[in-house]
């Protein structure tokens, strides 16, 4: 499966693109490493650095999680694997969690260029990005945080799970899906793209299928 460059930083929609990776478990080539399966890329501005250290733990201790929904992780910084390796086993000496995914080692941080997850602000370091990567390869969120503040590791989850949902029962999720405060774990129709099926919308709001409140928004119990 190849995927051809489409643009300096790969955008919503796009192909990722295909990149041979060196990491603290060998070297990897993305994103076939992980064809017909979703993957999780997320870059970090810098081993031994405390804010880091708590998202790696953090993202380890929800790995059952991200398992469970067919998820794989994959870590980004532009250090050596040396430094990968040593802080990792920082990691489980000093805060007993052993972290089970790969960090790609991009000390010339080319792969970081590529993905444009350097700053010119802030040196070499990576800003805090991540990708999420569908089975067909094609890129599906991206988010970007500030060096400062950490990442929502729970936001990260609900969103894999509503791209999931979404995509397999066709709809749309709310706002603060599963929790939206008006519609519960509800999910929404996409509106009508032309006037028949909008009147014929209409026409079935009596419909035990859906609950119809205008022909634009329409919501629906999830399969």
């Amino acid at each position: 499966m190849k995927h051809e460059p489409v643009s300096q930083q790969p955008q919503l929609g796009e192909s990722f693109p295909d990149l041979t990776v060196q990491t603290s478990h060998g070297e990897l080539s993305l994103p076939d490493e992980y064809e017909n399966e979703w993957f999780v890329l997320f870059s970090h501005p810098g081993d031994f650095t405390p804010v880091c250290t708590t998202e790696f733990v953090a993202f380890q201790q929800r790995y059952d999680e991200f398992s469970d929904l067919g998820v794989n992780l994959i870590g980004l910084s532009v250090d050596r694997v040396h430094s990968h390796i040593k802080w990792i086993e920082w990691i489980e000496e000093e805060l007993d969690e052993q972290i089970e995914f790969p960090i790609i080692a991009d000390d010339t941080a080319s792969v970081a260029r590529r993905l444009g997850m350097i700053h010119p602000k802030m040196g070499t370091s990576t800003v805090r990005t991540v990708y999420v990567v569908d089975p067909n390869g094609d890129i599906r969120l991206q988010l970007q945080y500030p060096m400062e503040v950490g990442r929502n590791i729970d936001e990260i989850l609900r969103s894999i799970r509503a791209l999931q949902t979404t995509d397999e029962e066709n709809v749309a999720a709310p706002a603060n899906w599963p929790n939206n405060d008006n519609f519960g774990d509800r999910v929404l129709l996409a509106p009508p793209s032309d006037m028949n099926t909008a009147k014929q919308r209409k026409s079935d709001a009596e419909s035990d299928e859906y609950e119809y409140r205008d022909w634009w928004f329409c919501l629906k119990d999830r399969e």
